[in-house]
């Protein structure tokens, strides 16, 4: 059984969203942000439990994301 490591991205006061392929950057789950682009047009990425194919899809604070054995909330 693979074990989900949970993390939270806060949002800045300024800051309404943050792009899907911006976040896995920034968790470093994508090393370039065509690696990033991979990542989600091969469907390894869902959003709240749904495939998420936009790669620049906004997330917004409780937007839950889960990509391999992470798992990301947005607050």
């Amino acid at each position: 059984m693979t074990k989900i490591t949970n993390h939270i991205f806060k949002l800045k006061e300024e800051q309404d969203y943050i792009q899907l392929n911006n976040l896995l950057q920034v968790f470093q789950l994508a090393q370039t942000g065509g690696h990033a682009k991979l990542i989600i047009q091969n469907k390894e990425v869902k959003v709240n439990g749904v495939i998420e194919t936009q790669i620049r899809k906004k997330l917004k604070k409780t937007d839950v994301i889960l990509v391999a054995n992470h798992s990301i909330t947005i607050e």
